[in-house]
């Protein structure tokens, strides 16, 4: 099925008034907002709701001259299947600033989606004029910013004379996504922490930490030493797969190793590339904005540097 119609431009104004309709008012699943900017730009801010859509150089080189698909665009596949399936009443497509659709380079990432959405999509599709940089300036109240919603675990830190409690075990675990949360072995033992982030489950990655609340939590362990000759690219599907089992089921994920610098990074950041569909840099530079301390050893980075070339190249 597709969309023979030309995109609609709308105006902030306009995008507000369809986001801020009531749901049953729609016979559909009303409206969703596709974010064209760049990973990193749309985890910090970003309409609320609105999801990404990415792209990526090797997706770039391999595409060359042909149309590039929804797929290579949506990394969703649930969302890919909403849309494909015209769910929504309409898809509104948000870029940096751009003023109109005749702005728009050939091969800029809106207008890859707007074809793409043509092709494929049976429903009314809508690019919002001046993009997230007018709308957020304008309705600052319907954008999330990462900087004013940091997760936090404030409670204090045990009074041990003459020890000072390590950078790594300070705070609490970070998110990383609404269900995600990067943290150290301390911030796993810690039943409050884990209760006031709304954990469910948790991901060990160690072979000598404890699963301290058997029982209470979901536990999955995954064997790994922070050396240079362990393969921990063997654990990613499995990690990736008890992850979304714990997203499907409405649930928050800890992963954890023993200071949540290295393995528990690791698998975060397989994570995100698999899921977000993101190459290593970019991840690296969106955990490490939030979790400082990070810092996979040599070995993982080059199994994550492999891991991207999969991921990549998937079509």
């Amino acid at each position: 099925m597709t969309s023979h119609c030309e995109p609609l431009e709308i105006t902030g104004n306009e995008l507000v008034h369809i986001l801020r309709t009531p749901r049953d008012q729609y016979t559909s699943a009303g409206c969703v907002v596709l974010d064209c900017r760049p990973f990193l730009d749309f985890s910090f801010t970003h309409i609320c709701e609105s999801r990404n859509v990415n792209w990526n150089s090797m997706l770039r080189r391999r595409s060359k001259s042909s149309v590039v698909a929804l797929e290579w665009l949506i990394p969703d596949k649930a969302l890919l299947g909403r849309l494909r399936t015209g769910e929504f009443s309409s898809v509104v497509v948000v870029d940096e600033s751009s003023r109109s659709v005749a702005e728009l380079k050939t091969e800029s990432v809106a207008q890859m989606l707007l074809t793409a959405l043509q092709n494929e999509v049976q429903t009314q599709i809508c690019f919002l004029q001046g993009g997230f940089e007018a709308f957020s300036e304008a309705y600052p109240e319907l954008c999330f910013s990462s900087g004013s919603s940091h997760f936090s675990t404030v409670e204090p830190e045990p009074a041990v004379t003459g020890r000072r409690t390590p950078a790594y075990d300070q705070d609490g675990p970070v998110e990383l996504l609404p269900f995600l949360f990067l943290g150290s072995a301390i911030h796993s033992s810690r039943r409050e922490t884990l209760a006031a982030a709304g954990i469910t489950a948790v991901l060990n990655v160690s072979s000598t930490c404890p699963n301290f609340y058997e029982g209470e939590f979901e536990y999955l362990r995954l064997t790994v030493e922070d050396n240079l000759a362990a393969d921990i690219k063997a654990c990613f599907s499995t990690a990736i797969a008890f992850i979304d089992s714990v997203k499907q089921s409405g649930g928050r994920v800890l992963v954890h190793c023993q200071a949540g610098i290295s393995r528990s990074a690791t698998i975060c950041l397989a994570y995100l590339m698999h899921t977000q569909r993101v190459r290593l840099d970019e991840a690296f530079d969106f955990v490490k904005q939030r979790r400082h301390v990070i810092s996979p050893n040599l070995a993982f980075m080059g199994q994550l540097l492999q891991f991207e070339t999969d991921v990549l190249c998937q079509g």
